[in-house]
């Protein structure tokens, strides 16, 4: 088994090995991972903090021992909370840091991949936060514009949003929507939930293809062109632009 780390800002994860295939997810600067195949080009890997599979450029990764993969997870995380920051190695180079970003064995401003160490100044969460830090930590992507597979205030999808979110406030939601409506209680009202809590909606077929965050007063913040703020009630997203619904209401389920 090979491992490795992203030491780049923002890296496609693609559902094939080749440029122009899906982008169905991406790996944020120090995020680590198994590799299970490599060919000349690419490398499908298995992502450590969720177990999302997809294929990356070998260009765009570096390769890390068994050991360091084993120790990054012992380590604490730290993960980068500006919207966007920079970390410089020791010839001053600067590489992009983007909210959501790992900050490997984080200390002192230090942090470290392979023999590279960089430094980096900004702010960062180190702690699980509480239920209520949810909608706060949403708010940094408000008015991100979506991408599909994105995972960035510079382009998210609906359960890229959600990820983030949740994994900046300590917790762990699987990848895509279908995968993140397997977890958690299920709410039989609205007026059940809580903020934070997550709605799920489906298609024509009953299939989950969007999930969003509750907020009070029967709000909801989600990914629909942009990170936007609708209404929610028992129909689904009520959207206040084009006043009619937008998405079907499935389920409500509790994470935390």
């Amino acid at each position: 088994m090979h491992y490795g780390i992203c030491n780049l800002s923002i890296v496609p994860l693609r559902i094939e090995s080749n440029d122009t295939s899906e982008m169905v997810s991406q790996l944020l600067f120090g995020e680590h991972f198994k590799i299970l195949e490599i060919n000349k080009k690419w490398s499908k890997i298995r992502s450590a903090f969720d177990n999302y599979e997809g294929w990356v450029d070998n260009k765009q990764i570096e390769e890390i021992t068994e050991e360091t993969y084993e120790n990054i997870q012992k380590s604490k995380t730290t993960l980068a909370s500006e919207l966007i920051d920079f970390a410089t190695d020791k010839n001053e180079n600067y590489t992009t840091i983007v909210l959501g970003s790992s900050l490997p064995f984080f200390n002192n401003q230090n942090l470290f991949i392979n023999a590279t160490n960089f430094k980096y100044e900004g702010a960062i969460i180190l702690e699980k936060l509480p239920k209520e830090s949810l909608i706060k930590i949403a708010f940094k992507y408000l008015n991100s514009p979506y991408l599909h597979g994105g995972k960035t205030p510079f382009g998210i999808d609906c359960s890229g949003f959600t990820q983030m979110v949740y994994k900046l406030c300590g917790y762990k939601l699987l990848r895509d929507a279908t995968q993140q409506a397997t977890q958690g209680e299920v709410l039989s009202f609205i007026e059940e939930s809580e903020p934070g809590d997550l709605a799920f909606f489906d298609n024509n077929e009953g299939v989950i293809t969007h999930v969003g965050i509750i907020m009070k007063d029967n709000y909801i913040i989600h990914a629909y062109g942009k990170i936007r703020i609708d209404r929610i009630d028992h129909s689904g997203i009520f959207n206040i632009d084009t006043h009619r619904h937008t998405h079907k209401l499935r389920v409500i389920k509790k994470i935390i």
